[in-house]
């Protein structure tokens, strides 16, 4: 069973229907006992950084999640979710992120010709045999939403980047941990191929 992690941020039924549509029978949650008995757990994820850390707090998920990413279940944060899983971002000066990863989210820069939000498809490059990846081409095109972007503290974590005005990094995976700045259930073919990889993976010992 997959958990999705409901802390009011949205995008959880998209989320939902992607798994669906793969044969998979997620659950929408915040139920710790759920949570910490899922084969999987993702946590979507839009909206600001402030407002979704005090939600999580709020319901108690922030020691449910890194106890989710101490016992080894496999865990995909998307877009925002990808965020919470850092120490900070410029978008809510002096809120905590979790931490469980070391890096920041930092504003993409105004860049002649670029939009903020980054809105729309974009290439990612692959690096360091990704599980999430498995499969795909060295340059599949997925979408994005976001005006922040990750810049993580240990570049050996990064297993795909992307470009908009800055080196985005685009998606992360650390063990059982696994991350995504661009969203998987809205990336077509591209992005059920991603899910169906997270699917597949099995417990750490």
């Amino acid at each position: 069973m997959i958990a999705i992690i409901d802390y009011d941020a949205g995008n959880l039924k998209s989320v939902e229907k992607a798994l669906q549509s793969i044969g998979e029978d997620p659950v929408i949650t915040r139920d710790e006992k759920t949570i910490l008995s899922a084969d999987k757990v993702i946590l979507p994820g839009v909206g600001s950084f402030g407002n979704a850390m005090k939600a999580i707090r709020d319901y108690g998920l922030d020691g449910v999640i890194r106890r989710v990413a101490e016992q080894g279940t496999p865990f995909l944060g998307i877009c925002l979710g990808l965020q919470l899983l850092f120490e900070r971002s410029q978008e809510s000066p002096g809120v905590e992120g979790l931490g469980i990863l070391k890096g920041e989210i930092l504003r993409l820069p105004e860049t002649e010709g670029l939009k903020i939000p980054h809105m729309g498809w974009n290439t990612l490059s692959l690096s360091g045999n990704g599980r999430l990846f498995a499969g795909l081409p060295k340059e599949p095109s997925v979408y994005f939403v976001h005006s922040y972007y990750l810049k993580a503290a240990d570049e050996s974590i990064v297993r795909a980047t992307a470009w908009h005005g800055a080196t985005i990094h685009a998606s992360v995976e650390q063990g059982n941990l696994f991350a995504c700045q661009f969203h998987p259930e809205k990336s077509g073919s591209v992005g059920l191929a991603i899910l169906r990889n997270f699917a597949a993976l099995k417990k750490e010992d």
